[in-house]
């Protein structure tokens, strides 16, 4: 449980401070986006650190017909850090969130595995209950990088496209 404590905090953390700032400044120092990525950022890069630190408990959490747990494990944590930071990066954004997207999907089956086995990794030894927390987190980072990295770069791309439209004679 406490694992997806950390992760809610590192979510809306940059929210919190970033209000807090506002507040104090009297001036916006972040757009809303930039917080929400900022936030997804905090978020995989924490779950990527976890790869390399806890890389045997994240191998449990695979079945053991699965070629290659230890790489695949060890892959995955790098390509949640290269995320992590392309998110940051506006002209990626909106590729790296659908990305992201697919990679939360992805892994909702090696969650819902390790619940049913009990493995003891991030709450799973809870077993099938911990899915009852486990599948709404990973629902609301699906939204959170939706909202933030995909559903926010269309808008300014649609703005944009108005905008061009309104110069043309």
């Amino acid at each position: 449980m406490t694992t997806i404590l950390i992760i809610l905090g590192l979510l809306i953390g940059p929210f919190v401070v970033g209000s807090m700032l506002t507040r104090l400044t009297r001036r916006q120092l972040a757009t809303l986006e930039t917080l929400g990525c900022l936030g997804i950022t905090l978020v995989f890069c924490f779950t990527a650190i976890g790869h390399f630190i806890k890389t045997e408990p994240m191998v449990q959490m695979l079945p053991a017909w699965v070629p290659g747990r230890v790489p695949l494990v060890y892959v995955t944590g790098v390509m949640e850090f290269a995320a992590a930071i392309a998110v940051l990066i506006p002209s990626l954004r909106r590729t790296t969130g659908w990305l992201l997207i697919t990679m939360l999907i992805l892994f909702l089956p090696a969650n819902i595995y390790a619940a049913l086995n009990h493995t003891g990794m991030g709450g799973h030894q809870w077993g099938p209950i911990y899915l009852l927390v486990r599948i709404p987190l990973q629902a609301v980072l699906i939204t959170w990088v939706w909202w933030f990295a995909v559903r926010s770069r269309q808008r300014s791309d649609r703005r944009t496209l108005r905008e061009a439209d309104v110069r043309r004679p």
